[in-house]
């Protein structure tokens, strides 16, 4: 469906809005004009009886003469004597009302027909008892209404034509930074960066400059950790099949023969675990990205969970001379969570801890209820720390691999990345803090006493 412009649809709108108010000013000025002109007609007539009614003897002939000179203006009179007698031409306009008033020394003001033809009706009393009354066709109050209405027209149109124009230099102002929006929108879709919007023009247009501007920044962030991390990756998968790849060819060409095979063996085992680990690694983190993941939600006892957690990791610990202890609170802390996944991210801090932590070094896993509902997990470890700049950055894929890569133990670069999206997936927040009371890195879990419902990434089991 083909959408007309915004610069049509104002003007249009503005036009109509225009035409409209024009209208409305019109009609009321076409009742304003007509009122407005009988009420100056009535003074005139008024003023005019007032003036013939102090020489009423004389009235017709000054009438007559005034006629004469400025032409016949159709207007008749009427003479109430102080007897009551009426005579004159204009004798049918006065009632028996009408009489009784100006004989009271009231003032007459109406409307009246004679001789088939609406007429104006104004009569005074005379200073020697009576009244005077002119009768004047309305059709001087069409006449002079229509000379009025006709001066009407040309600043109404006028008003029509300014008001279509300024519609059409406002849906321009309107449309241009719009238009210029949508062409940076379609250029940012196409992969061009560093792309600005001017942030001139009424708020709401402002504020979408400025949006756009936000998400150009923000995507030449995300591609350049993109960049990065694909770098990364690249090293991380390099390395292994380099090494893979030496060995085999050593073992084709017979170079390495007897005794030494078992050696290489072993060296290809560690480094296609290595592999194993990192593809695994990768599948994890896409999984959790995913928008068909499904939590199983079932009652857990972190205490139990803590218990089984503690007879795996203490010996492997033990092999490399860390010191693993787990701090719990007395008794059950029951959540309604996914246990195998709280398992798994606790599995993944244990195991980012344990490669870091150097012989003799503790690694704390504590558990303990969270105010209001919940429990905070941490994952302490006596290894060199993380400084601030480690801790706001530490979720971020591969980050903390580049940094220390050569100066401590890393691994995929994934594992904490992992984490984060895990404990998002179960509805709590993780952090990192630099040092922990053990002298190394600090990892805090907060998970709320039940995974926020949504039928696209829980899936409840009742058990």
């Amino acid at each position: 469906m083909r959408r007309g412009s915004l610069t049509v649809h104002v003007a249009l709108l503005t036009t109509a809005v225009a035409t409209v108010a024009v209208l409305l000013t019109g009609a009321f000025a076409w009742w304003v004009i007509r009122s407005t002109s009988e009420a100056q007609e009535r003074d005139q007539l008024a003023a005019q009886a007032e003036v013939l009614s102090r020489t009423p003897p004389l009235a017709a002939a000054m009438l007559g003469r005034q006629e004469r000179i400025a032409g016949p203006t159709g207007t008749m009179l009427a003479r109430v004597r102080s007897s009551g007698e009426v005579e004159g031409p204009a004798a049918e306009v006065v009632t028996a009302s009408r009489r009784a008033a100006l004989l009271s020394g009231e003032e007459v003001s109406a409307t009246a027909t004679l001789n088939g033809r609406h007429m104006l009706v104004e009569g005074v009393p005379t200073p020697a008892g009576g009244g005077l009354v002119l009768a004047q066709p309305m059709s001087t109050v069409d006449e002079a209404s229509a000379r009025m209405r006709t001066r009407l027209l040309l600043p109404l149109s006028l008003g029509l034509v300014g008001s279509a124009l300024a519609g059409a230099l406002l849906a321009r102002r309107l449309a241009r930074p719009l238009t210029s929006a949508a062409a940076v929108a379609h250029r940012l879709a196409e992969g061009e960066r560093g792309l600005r919007v001017g942030t001139h023009g009424p708020t709401e247009v402002a504020e979408l400059a400025g949006a756009l501007n936000s998400l150009d920044a923000a995507l030449a962030r995300s591609e350049n950790r993109q960049r990065d991390f694909l770098l990364s990756v690249s090293h991380e998968i390099r390395t292994p099949l380099t090494t893979v790849r030496g060995y085999a060819e050593a073992l084709a060409d017979e170079v390495v023969t007897g005794d030494e095979v078992p050696a290489v063996g072993r060296v290809l085992t560690g480094e296609v675990q290595r592999l194993e680990t990192f593809v695994g690694d990768l599948l994890s983190l896409a999984r959790l990205e995913a928008d068909d993941f499904r939590l199983e939600v079932t009652g857990v006892d972190l205490g139990s969970l803590l218990t089984r957690l503690s007879d795996v990791w203490t010996p492997l610990c033990a092999r490399h001379g860390v010191g693993f202890r787990t701090e719990r609170c007395e008794g059950p802390l029951m959540l309604r969570t996914d246990g195998f996944r709280v398992r798994q991210l606790l599995d993944g801090l244990i195991e980012n801890a344990l490669r870091v932590t150097p012989a003799g070094g503790p690694l704390v896993v504590a558990v303990r209820p969270r105010a209001g509902g919940g429990a905070v997990l941490q994952v302490r470890d006596g290894g060199p720390g993380l400084t601030e700049e480690d801790a706001a950055v530490a979720f971020e894929r591969g980050a903390l691999t580049t940094r220390y890569r050569g100066v401590r133990p890393v691994g995929s670069g994934l594992g904490l990345a992992i984490a984060h999206r895990l404990t998002t997936r179960l509805g709590g927040t993780i952090a990192a803090e630099g040092r922990a009371p053990e002298g190394g890195a600090c990892f805090t879990v907060r998970l709320p006493a039940e995974p926020p419902t949504s039928a696209a990434s829980v899936l409840r089991a009742s058990r």
